[in-house]
């Protein structure tokens, strides 16, 4: 990522950060704040040959290396789909693995690659600005990767630097939490939301859209308008539901579909409950749905999940999850006794 993507409240938490001690951060928070971005802030910063208080030049050899993903002084660790989607190169006997089709890339941070990089901690610098190791999304790591990295993290070897990255930092291993210095993302503001979203090329009637589909998380806004899908589809998605139209789904995938039923789900779940809506404007929801109806509706998108990498039929499972969908949503609203 080039210093001009950054985003200011990315930005001004690095210089934040920089100014402080440590050998360890874990940066945590809800996805789409950018825990990734501002953990490569950090290590640019770490290994920039011209770092100055607010960061990286972005000009040197080192910010180089790091933007053409060869540093030989930082190590990335991924797991393997998140790593060829963000443009990190693999080993050459995972890369080897995965094109023979012996295997297929790791949703897991994989012990083998958290051994090479406590081999990689222990080696000498090649540029002299010391070592960098990343790790995102550092709940990937099970307990015997995250055992492998503990001990690094308890006695570091001579000058090395370690950044964390997490979007469920309670599902790290206590000790593992203990040997970082925190660091809770910051939420950015409406506008200065939209104006970043806006500045990567969305146009503002979209922006808008997409960051209130991902409720207020300009990264995972970005994502959204990126991942090929009409932003219209989402002001559609409410009452389309309601009537049982697949058509406003035809570019989803199953788990971009059951995501987007939950945070319908969620949000009329909240208007039946006299809360305000979260994904989507109050005028573009349906009025039907009684709270048993709609709650049945919500363990059985949670049910779901844990399948929807793998759905046995995804035309089938699509048919299901509207049909589901469309009954919850028509279900008699029953007003709360106090009303």
């Amino acid at each position: 990522m080039s210093a001009a993507a950054v985003a200011p409240w990315i930005a001004a938490q690095a210089t934040q950060l920089l100014a402080q001690r440590g050998h360890a951060w874990l940066l945590a928070g809800p996805s789409g704040l950018g825990q990734y971005s501002l953990a490569l802030e950090l290590v640019r910063a770490w290994l920039c040959e011209h770092a100055s208080e607010h960061g990286a030049c972005g000009s040197c050899g080192s910010c180089h290396a790091i933007d053409v993903r060869t540093h030989a002084d930082l190590c990335v660790l991924m797991p393997e789909t998140v790593m060829l989607e963000l443009g990190w190169p693999l080993s050459e006997k995972a890369q080897s693995d995965i094109d023979d089709k012996k295997r297929k890339a790791s949703k897991e941070i994989r012990v083998d690659a958290m051994r090479d990089a406590v081999e990689f901690s222990q080696r000498t610098s090649a540029r002299g600005r010391g070592k960098a190791v990343l790790v995102f999304p550092a709940e990937r790591m099970n307990n015997i990767t995250a055992n492998a990295l503990l001990k690094t993290l308890e006695e570091p070897p001579g000058d090395v630097k370690f950044v964390l990255a997490s979007d469920a930092a309670h599902q790290l291993l206590p000790t593992i939490r203990s040997r970082c210095l925190g660091h809770t993302m910051a939420w950015p503001d409406v506008a200065s939301s939209l104006k970043w979203i806006e500045e990567q090329g969305v146009p503002p009637a979209q922006a808008a859209v997409v960051l209130r589909a991902a409720g207020g998380r300009p990264a995972d806004a970005l994502l959204f308008s990126q991942s090929g899908r009409d932003a219209q589809s989402w002001v559609k998605l409410p009452k389309a539901m309601a009537r049982g139209d697949l058509s406003v789904l035809k570019d989803w995938s199953p788990a971009q579909t059951v995501d987007a039923l939950h945070k319908l789900c969620h949000d009329v779940l909240a208007v039946q409950t006299g809360a305000s809506p979260r994904f989507f404007e109050a005028a573009d929801l349906p009025a039907g749905g009684s709270v048993a109806a709609l709650t049945a509706w919500s363990r059985a998108l949670a049910s779901t999940t844990r399948t929807v990498e793998h759905p046995f039929n995804a035309g089938l499972m699509l048919e299901a999850l509207v049909s589901q969908a469309q009954t919850a949503l028509n279900s008699k609203y029953q007003k709360p006794a106090h009303e």
